[in-house]
């Protein structure tokens, strides 16, 4: 696992990040990995975040001022190591594909103890591939071959993932880890419904879902009204995510992330002013692919 990388180039001509909402998202993410680069036993290790966010000159963050915009630095690193262990887990197990749909500024394929044979394929928007690729900048992966598939993650992207070198007789372990409550419902279901066509049994799942029971709380509410304002909204919401994975094929469970000592570490100091109901107004679900289809 590498621990240091080579200092960002100044941008080249058209590698600049899409002024688009979710590469705003992606880039909070990587300031909070940044940051967590920086601490002495960090629960994530990547060294690129803060190249990324060099390269953008970026220096914001999630907008509004409540308690979940403070708490959310943290979720995201607490978000990661719990999917970092999820992929590399499923990976050991026989999955030696992994796609990341929507995978934004991911450096999993760089960063992660991989065992060997796995190809990570990362489905993506291509002007936010190539300035993730510049500041990249050819380093070498950490997985045995990592492909790209410049394709929005919303639209049709099952044929270029073929076209990569997906083989759809293969267990596959799927990370739709923010990108799905971004969109629209009926987008949601296509795209779970190219993820099921193109899994073999024994793939796996893992994605972020937002609690439907809180997105109307006190905690809540304020930071989506803030959020919206910059053309970003949490439009997919469950109340039941096991049940709607079921529905689509797959057996899932969410985690009970207070089981996590990572977890409890990183969220214990914001619980007397949230309480533990906030802290779980969002669902880190897993899964496997159910009978036969």
């Amino acid at each position: 696992m590498p621990d240091t990388a080579r200092p960002t180039p100044p941008p080249a001509p058209g590698a600049l990040l899409p002024p688009d909402g979710l590469s705003r998202v992606a880039l909070w993410t990587a300031s909070a990995h940044a940051a967590e680069y920086g601490r002495t036993a960090p629960c994530v290790r990547d060294p690129w975040a803060a190249g990324f966010l060099r390269a953008a000159g970026f220096t914001g963050g999630p907008p509004g001022d409540g308690p979940l915009q403070r708490l959310l630095p943290d979720w995201a690193v607490v978000r990661t190591r719990f999917y970092d262990e999820h992929l590399v887990a499923a990976a050991r197990a026989g999955c030696r594909q992994v796609v990341l749909l929507g995978a934004g500024l991911d450096t999993r394929a760089f960063r992660l103890d991989w065992p060997t044979g796995v190809h990570v394929f990362e489905v993506e928007d291509p002007a936010l591939l190539a300035f993730k690729e510049h500041v990249l900048d050819e380093a070498p992966a950490s997985c045995g071959r990592r492909s790209t598939v410049g394709a929005d993650p919303a639209g049709p992207w099952g044929e270029d993932l073929l076209a990569a070198g997906l083989d759809p007789r293969r267990p596959t372990a799927w990370l739709c880890e923010t990108r799905l409550y971004h969109l629209p419902p009926r987008t949601v279901e296509s795209i779970v419904g190219t993820m099921t066509e193109l899994s073999a049994p024994g793939s796996t799942f893992g994605a972020e879902c937002v609690d439907a029971g809180s997105v109307s709380s006190s905690f809540v509410a304020p930071f989506l009204q803030a959020l919206s304002a910059t053309g970003i909204s949490w439009h997919w919401q469950l109340a039941d995510p096991e049940g709607w994975w079921a529905e689509h094929g797959w057996d899932a469970r969410v985690a009970d992330l207070f089981t996590l000592p990572y977890v409890i570490q990183r969220l214990a100091p914001y619980l007397p002013l949230l309480g533990e109901a906030a802290a779980r107004c969002v669902f880190l679900t897993t899964g496997t692919l159910g009978g036969p289809r």
